[in-house]
């Protein structure tokens, strides 16, 4: 099975999932396949408890959202996901839409506790499958969530990274700035560049995303797969020809 060249999906679940290393708590989103991989990885890996809000499968879901706010105040997340329409250089992200608000052009999903737990959760991810220069702005039409707070604000989250289907950007919160961590395997560092409307910094190396080791893509393959049909049944049709589970 592992004869199969890697594929982008299975990449980006190995790094995010590399990323968890450390959490006894990962909590994610169930629209969000790749990072729910990657934290089912990261319980295979590390023993990692998973959340997953919005599942219908009781291993996984918690009592709605008001049992993980609590647990986040608590300092008992570790580890969460957050995405945007919009995601600035100061990791700043909008969820709200595009344009004046509250008159905007486009109207996205809204908040949903993002801000509370953006700056609660330790480690959030910003992850982003696709890399375009639309979604990567240098500022957001509108704050949802910001990626920093002022010095007299109890803030025990906030970024940590940002994953993209080109590459990986750390966050340097001293700088409150990123920084261009990786790029991944068949892309050049100038694609990032043209693609993303935010200033960064560049790496001293040129360096690439490491891919899977073949006993890792078995793994992902065999074991977290089925798994995922469970939860991200389409997801998991799409990218390893799982049927639906029932």
């Amino acid at each position: 099975m592992t004869a199969e060249p890697c594929k982008r999906e299975e990449l980006l679940i190995h790094t995010i999932a590399g990323m968890l290393e450390g959490c006894r708590h990962v909590a994610v989103g169930v629209l969000s396949p790749i990072p729910g991989a990657a934290a089912l990885l990261a319980r295979e890996r590390y023993g990692a408890r998973v959340t997953i809000l919005g599942a219908a499968d009781p291993d996984y879901a918690p009592d709605g959202g008001v049992e993980l706010f609590d647990l986040a105040a608590q300092g008992k997340v570790d580890a969460f996901f957050l995405s945007g329409g919009q995601i600035d250089g100061e990791a700043n992200i909008n969820l709200t839409g595009v344009g004046g608000y509250p008159r905007s052009k486009a109207r996205w999903s809204g908040a949903f506790g993002s801000a509370f737990l953006y700056l609660q959760v330790p480690r959030v991810i910003l992850f982003r499958e696709r890399h375009d220069p639309r979604a990567l702005v240098e500022r957001v039409d509108f704050v949802t969530a910001p990626g920093s707070s002022p010095p007299e604000v109890r803030r025990p989250g906030g970024p940590h990274a940002l994953v993209t289907d080109l590459c990986v950007f750390d966050w340097d919160k001293a700088k409150r700035r990123f920084r261009l961590a990786s790029v991944h395997p068949g892309v050049e560092p100038g694609a990032v560049r043209e693609n993303t409307g935010f200033d960064y910094d560049d790496p001293e190396n040129d360096t690439r995303t490491p891919e899977p080791s073949p006993a890792e893509l078995e793994r992902i393959r065999t074991v977290i797969a089925p798994e995922l049909a469970r939860i991200y049944p389409a997801f998991a049709a799409r990218v390893f020809g799982l049927e639906t589970a029932a």
